[in-house]
């Protein structure tokens, strides 16, 4: 398994998310198998998105989505996002 994280600003945090939650029927059709939505405590519009996947080639494929970029300038993602992927090793749920 996989995750791809997420961080970018937003400019308006209502718009985003309603965007955001449009897309999840796309997101489901290109791999993704799970998310999560954090704020930056210190920067309420700065987001982190994590999203999980079967395997690191479906979360670079998504990640390199013409999809996933229109989605994120019609959010109103503000500048380039950080993306990075990490091999999931291991989850504890407590």
């Amino acid at each position: 398994m996989a995750t791809m994280f997420v961080r970018h600003k937003v400019s308006d945090y209502g718009n985003w998310k309603r965007a955001y939650d449009e897309f999840a029927s796309v997101r489901k059709e290109k791999g993704v198998t799970g998310a999560s939505v954090h704020r930056d405590a210190n920067d309420p519009d700065a987001m982190i998105v994590t999203h999980q996947f079967k395997d690191m080639n479906a979360a670079m494929a998504f990640a390199d989505s013409e999809e996933l970029k229109s989605a994120m300038a019609n959010a109103g993602v503000s500048g380039p996002p950080e993306i990075w992927f990490c091999e999931d090793i291991e989850q504890t749920p407590y």
